[in-house]
């Protein structure tokens, strides 16, 4: 009888490492998949002045929209958290896609090679984001499926370990862009 419960001992040990070690690798896994898509989001707030500056000078009385930008890079990329950086470019996206609206006004603007140029290296952009965004969600989706289901959820209360939030799209920018010329 003392072998069994020195065997069950011994078993959930190992079964309890065995999740906690499951547990964490999920979670590397998740910062690893923010670091890339943190890559391409740098690589965009890094570009969004370089347009914005473009756009300004063409459209003079449409201060407020890329005032609006600019306030938002005040605070360098760094300092944000990453719960931050998700929500800030969720405000990026809908700003550009407001950019790209007043573009249509500017015929001079769409001809413009460094607009161009610019639309060009955001569009790859946008594409590397969408492909890193859904990397991070399906490694997100994993962790936090262990993070709730039993038994690995008792041991995720035990070392606290917390869900993670999914980098989703607002409802607004699910809607058709209305272009109106």
């Amino acid at each position: 009888m003392k072998y069994i419960i020195g065997f069950l001992i011994i078993f959930s040990g190992l079964y309890f490492a065995f999740i906690y070690n499951k547990l964490i690798n999920l979670k590397n896994m998740v910062n690893e998949a923010f670091s890339v898509m943190d890559v391409c989001l740098k690589k965009r707030w890094d570009l969004v002045p370089n347009l914005v500056k473009v756009v300004k000078e063409y459209s003079k009385h449409e201060g407020d929209l890329l005032e609006r930008i600019t306030k938002i890079r005040s605070i360098t990329y760094d300092e944000y958290s990453n719960t931050d950086k998700i929500r800030i470019n969720e405000n990026i996206n809908s700003y550009l896609d407001k950019i790209l609206i007043l573009v249509e006004n500017y015929p001079n603007l769409k001809a413009n090679e460094n607009f161009m140029d610019l639309s060009k290296n955001l569009v790859i952009i946008e594409d590397e984001i969408a492909s890193s965004r859904r990397y991070y969600n399906a490694v997100v989706r994993m962790y936090n499926n262990k993070v709730e289901m039993f038994p690995s959820n008792l041991v995720a209360k035990i070392f606290k370990l917390k869900k993670e939030a999914m980098f989703s799209v607002k409802e607004l920018e699910k809607e058709n862009v209305k272009v109106e010329l």
